[in-house]
């Protein structure tokens, strides 16, 4: 085993290690995906202590913590080179005051997954413990962020949520008020896909595009979910025209690619008939 060690790095030419070398010192150092990770936690940790292990005595206090954050967002930027033509303190202020809204719409988030899932115990579970409300929450600040423009940072801490959850939602999806994500695990939402309010996903949900064309690049290629809709595990559905309608629910496995009018149900049909057992 040590020779064959020996061997590979004696067949790595000195030019390949001149050529990493030469490419390390043109690229600087910034930080890494962790820590950018770890300023959005902090900010979704102010909003809900129910995840943090620091309790803060003072309102000042409180804000003053803000003000670091704030700071740290436009140190992250400025070293990431995320935003480099832009005022980066006045973006950083913008998102900092949006804030309460994002706080708000979080809570309906919330008051959702509670709601609709028999087995949750309490709203402090559901932010302690559930995966779903990680990645929405994380969706939430990386989708703000987006809608300011900032580049790179969304889609960091989106693939850092889908990291740990197995939940995969692009920063600039749009998603409205009381969103239920239930166990999560391989739904992925593209990037053009439009949801509405009072929706639940389970396990397994694919808001997908029909063609990944690059020339389509900035095209609706992602589905609609209208207000009030329930698509359960595995369920694909596919395309910028296809729209699911308004108290629609979508079985398990069903594949769409077209359009269902509101109230439908739609139902997988199995091609293999069942075996009867005697």
């Amino acid at each position: 085993m040590p020779g064959f060690l020996i061997n590979f790095t004696a067949d790595m030419s000195e030019d390949f290690y001149n050529e990493l070398f030469n490419k390390q010192q043109n690229q600087e150092a910034i930080p890494s995906n962790d820590e950018i990770a770890d300023w959005a936690l902090a900010v979704i940790h102010l909003l809900y202590p129910e995840r943090a292990g620091h309790i803060y005595h003072s309102v000042e206090e409180l804000k003053n913590k803000f003000r670091l954050l704030q700071d740290k967002l436009c140190a992250i930027m400025r070293a990431t080179k995320a935003c480099r033509n832009c005022n980066m303190p006045q973006l950083a202020e913008k998102f900092f005051d949006g804030l309460p809204e994002l706080y708000r719409v979080l809570n309906t988030d919330i008051s959702a997954i509670f709601q609709g899932d028999p087995a949750a115990q309490s709203e402090f579970e559901v932010i302690r413990t559930y995966p779903g409300f990680y990645a929405i929450a994380l969706y939430r600040v990386a989708h703000q962020l987006w809608l300011d423009e900032i580049p790179l940072l969304p889609r960091i801490l989106t693939e850092y949520a889908h990291s740990k959850t197995g939940i995969d939602i692009h920063p600039a999806a749009c998603i409205g008020e009381y969103f239920h994500i239930d166990h999560g695990t391989g739904i992925v939402i593209g990037e053009s896909a439009n949801i509405g309010r009072h929706v639940k996903l389970y396990q397994g949900v694919t808001l997908g595009a029909l063609s990944v064309a690059k020339d389509m690049a900035g095209s609706k290629r992602h589905p609609t979910v209208e207000d009030h809709v329930v698509i359960y595990s595995g369920a694909t559905i596919l395309g910028g025209e296809t729209v699911i309608g308004h108290h629609s629910i979508i079985g398990g496995n069903v594949w769409l690619t077209r359009t269902v009018a509101p109230h439908s149900k739609i139902y997988h049909r199995p091609d293999t008939p069942a075996v009867k057992t005697v």
